[in-house]
């Protein structure tokens, strides 16, 4: 499974798949935690500085260690990259396998874009989330590519 964007929601999201047990989770993210993150993430005051996935990583770790946990600090929009990118949705299943889901935790329209078209280029199922501004409300959609409205 690969989570894009570790803020907000790809952080809770990332932890209660942990806590439920998944095998493997491969995360995306080229922040790096500011102390604007504490009141809302599950990042401590110690891991400032570090970038998201890696402080991410050595919290999730800790809760269940069984998981592994794979990340990339950098931005799949470029195009180096996105071919990264669409390597890891191939082959970055537990058994260098496809993976199963994408899931979308992203604030910005170019990481949406890049997601949908790799989901788009290899027929990969995946989830888009996201919050407003105000986080007075959201939206999840369940995107399954040639079935389902997609961002393009």
């Amino acid at each position: 499974m690969i989570i894009v964007g570790i803020g907000g929601i790809g952080s809770v999201t990332a932890e209660m798949l942990v806590r439920c047990g998944v095998g493997k989770l491969i995360l995306f993210d080229y922040d790096k935690i500011e102390s604007a993150n504490m009141n809302r993430l599950f990042y401590t005051p110690e891991q400032i500085g570090m970038t998201k996935v890696e402080a991410a990583k050595q919290t999730l770790t800790k809760i269940n260690p069984d998981t592994v946990i794979e990340v990339y600090s950098y931005n799949i929009t470029t195009s180096d990259n996105y071919d990264k990118f669409l390597e890891r949705i191939e082959h970055g299943g537990l058994n260098n396998d496809r993976i199963s889901i994408i899931l979308s935790c992203v604030d910005n329209y170019g990481a949406r874009m890049a997601i949908n078209k790799a989901c788009n280029k290899l027929n990969q199922i995946w989830m888009e989330s996201g919050v407003s501004e105000n986080a007075m409300s959201g939206h999840i959609q369940f995107i399954i590519p040639g079935e389902t409205a997609c961002f393009s």
